[in-house]
């Protein structure tokens, strides 16, 4: 073993021996000295933000190898291994392990991006190119009309023993007018996924006006949010409290004490398309959050979620956007080497990156077809599930700011009136940089 992967090696361990506290498994709040690494390791050529970037904090070891795990266990001998040098790498050997460890429900596309086993999606097909895909073998396996996108969405099983991929290949060469994609698999952009012992959120009275979607992991019960209206609503099964979508919905709406979300007191409407499993989050359930929110009416949908391009998600922001509501979404935390994230990258749609607290875009930041604006992501907290606040780190935690703050400008002309300078990739600058709630005005963890 190298010197660098015995490095890594003993990184990894030190994580994975500190992920059993709270802040940890919820959203990657980690105390370890910083190790340095040895001069070879230093001069690594790279692409993106080198992985020795990592080592020197740990809240990225947590956020960039497991960012949808509540544990990193196992992880170092992967690490060790796998001789990742750049965060890009780590991203590949992230999606390889959530499908290995999802085999049954998950395989790949061409690209290695996590896609429903068996199953294709299709928007608006027409009754000739369905009894072509038929004929290939294909089944209706299911179908939801979203009156409130105009938009009909049909799941076809694939026939038995085909991978994805090559039935992919069979459908559009059976059927080339068909608008079909995988059902491809999003990720949160940074914090815990997984379901926790504990209420959701569920509050009624008046709002001050505004309302806000979400669509993410359900949110828990917490102090903060009891003064803001929340209905949640499951598209992978019941919703269930994460530690990542309590975060983000008090970064929304959230006030208790010395901490205040962007829109406090505003309405939030939460679409949780995981309902406790991180193999779920797929387009197709991306889709029915969509047509529920439209149907609530909110001025803006934040989306802290990373994945691929997929055409029906595609047409579905589209229909959104065409009623007047604007969606923000990060970037993701997987370096500037990794491919465009969506659904940031989509035209129209506001793609946020994060900024720390003296308002450097952070390294480890990912990369969309556009660049829109920055929020703080970094040195701040956010709630834990119950009770309590965490430190946090990512786009996830920028996006709703930007988001908040768009519901109360009204529009992203009078957002950009407010940036300010930052320093690196900041878009059109820095928005809410006020809105950073010190970690030890509220006891974060």
């Amino acid at each position: 073993m190298s010197r660098f992967a015995r490095y890594l090696l003993c990184t990894a361990v030190a994580v994975s021996a500190c992920a059993g506290t709270a802040g940890a498994q919820l959203l990657g709040a980690v105390v370890l000295p910083p190790i340095g690494l040895p001069g070879a390791a230093r001069g690594l050529p790279v692409a993106g933000p080198a992985l020795q970037n990592i080592l020197g904090s740990p809240q990225l070891q947590q956020q960039v190898l497991a960012p949808t795990l509540d544990s990193v266990a196992g992880l170092p001998e992967d690490v060790a291994q796998s001789g990742a040098s750049t965060l890009a790498d780590l991203r590949k050997m992230r999606l390889e392990r959530l499908i290995r460890d999802n085999r049954a429900v998950l395989e790949g596309d061409e690209h290695g991006a996590p896609v429903r086993r068996g199953i294709l999606i299709a928007a608006d097909p027409d009754p000739m190119s369905l009894q072509m895909a038929q004929r290939a073998g294909f089944m209706v396996i299911g179908a939801d009309v979203e009156s409130s996108l105009g938009l009909r969405l049909v799941k076809l099983g694939t026939p038995r023993g085909m991978s994805a991929r090559q039935a992919m290949k069979r459908l559009r060469k059976a059927a080339p007018n068909l608008q079909v994609d995988y059902d491809h698999v999003f990720e949160p952009a940074g914090g815990s996924l997984m379901p926790l012992a504990g209420a959701l959120a569920t509050t009624a009275g008046g709002a001050n006006g505004r309302v806000i979607g979400m669509i993410d992991g359900g949110v828990a019960s917490h102090p903060s949010l009891a003064s803001s209206p929340i209905e949640q609503n499951g598209f992978a099964g019941a919703p269930k409290p994460t530690g990542h979508g309590t975060a983000v919905a008090s970064l929304l709406v959230g006030g208790q004490g010395p901490f205040r979300g962007a829109a406090n007191g505003a309405r939030l409407y939460v679409a949780d398309v995981y309902g406790g499993s991180s193999a779920a989050g797929s387009a197709s359930a991306i889709v029915q959050a969509l047509g529920w929110l439209a149907s609530r009416g909110p001025q803006v949908i934040n989306i802290s979620l990373v994945g691929p391009p997929n055409a029906v998600v595609a047409r579905a922001i589209s229909a959104v956007q065409r009623r007047g509501i604007r969606v923000v979404a990060a970037v993701g935390n997987d370096g500037p080497a990794a491919p465009p994230q969506y659904p940031a990258s989509y035209p129209g749609v506001l793609a946020v990156t994060a900024v720390d607290a003296r308002g450097r875009a952070l390294p480890e930041a990912g990369r969309a077809t556009h660049l829109d604006f920055a929020a703080p992501g970094a040195d701040m907290a956010a709630a834990l599930p119950g009770q309590g606040y965490a430190r946090v780190r990512g786009t996830s935690f920028a996006s709703p700011l930007a988001a908040a703050r768009l519901a109360l400008d009204g529009s992203p002309e009078r957002l950009a009136a407010e940036a300010r300078p930052g320093s690196g990739r900041v878009g059109r600058g820095i928005v809410c940089f006020q809105c950073r709630v010190d970690p030890k005005l509220v006891g974060a963890k």
